[in-house]
């Protein structure tokens, strides 16, 4: 294979030039007391994931937080993929479940129709063989919930009390910063690529303007749509503000959002969670479209170990 893998949108570039991300095709759910034919009980759910993706790395986050590795187990896919998808090409990158060799083999297995684009993170159930969800929100929340009997040291990421204005900023942060990084960079008009950086520029300014003054998204304790958003911020001046030309500001010349998010890097467990070396690769070197010489752009000196001071 050649440094640059080969890589198209298909069916999501749509004819005015947008973006339009396809929709997960698997939203079965895991409950607490198994009544939708999926109980959450241990070592029966795999995941399958990639550090690069920040799709998956929010659930790589919610399964350290609630202190779930000994119940969900965890493969992690090789950071550059080809036509044929996500790899596990050795050593690190290894199913040690199914012993696949790409993940459309968890995507067949399920639907031998299947013709969408593979993506990260899958839930795996080893019991039916088959594939649970691969929908990173569901994914998340379940984490959470239906398996927080099973968790070391449980977190609550998404208060039942809170549960509705958790929602309702997931959505914005998902159509105006998660995805709109995504439409921005697989633009191929300008008036769409302007309109796009437009809209990420005005929802980082109200989330900037938010923390002003409170510590986290909802206060003193980070919930579920701060690791959403962190794993967007996490990647945005080292990939998205060249890479997919998210240009106006860099995340280091934000007053509250830089220090917010070096405040959630340096939450218990999440820095292990982290590698820029797969992040960058995985960009860089797999959308051929718009970074045709595969070359990787040097990391930015921006500080993550620098004390946030937000407490």
């Amino acid at each position: 294979m050649s440094d640059t893998a080969t890589f198209t949108l298909g069916r999501e570039s749509a004819d005015d030039g947008s973006f339009r991300r396809q929709a997960s095709r698997f939203r079965d759910w895991v409950t607490a007391d198994g009544s939708s034919g999926f109980p959450a009980q241990a070592g029966r759910y795999h995941l399958y994931v990639a550090r690069a993706c920040p799709w998956a790395h929010r659930t790589i986050i919610g399964r350290e937080l609630m202190g779930l590795e000994e119940a969900i187990s965890i493969s992690f896919a090789d950071p550059i993929r080809d036509e044929r998808s996500w790899r596990f090409s050795g050593g690190a990158f290894h199913d040690q479940v199914n012993g696949f060799e790409y993940l459309s083999q968890a995507y067949t297995a399920t639907d031998p129709a299947y013709e969408d684009r593979v993506t990260v993170p899958v839930l795996w159930d080893r019991q039916t063989a088959r594939i649970v969800n691969n929908e990173s929100a569901d994914i998340l929340r379940m984490l959470s919930t239906a398996f927080r009997e099973l968790a070391s040291h449980p977190v609550e990421l998404a208060p039942e009390a809170r549960r509705e204005e958790i929602d309702a900023l997931n959505a914005h942060i998902y159509d105006n910063v998660n995805n709109a990084v995504y439409k921005a960079g697989f633009a191929r008009r300008q008036a769409v690529y302007e309109r796009e950086v437009a809209s990420l520029f005005a929802a980082l300014d109200g989330l900037d303007r938010r923390l002003s003054d409170r510590r986290f998204l909802f206060g003193e304790r980070p919930l579920e749509s701060d690791w959403r958003l962190f794993t967007t911020l996490l990647r945005f001046d080292a990939v998205y503000h060249v890479h997919f030309k998210c240009s106006v500001r860099k995340l280091t010349e934000y007053e509250h959002l830089w220090p917010y998010a070096r405040d959630l890097y340096q939450w218990p467990g999440v820095a292990e969670t982290v590698s820029y070396p797969e992040i960058r690769a995985h960009y860089y070197r797999t959308h051929p479209m718009i970074n045709p010489s595969g070359l990787v752009a040097a990391m930015p000196a921006d500080d993550w170990d620098e004390p946030p001071r937000r407490g």
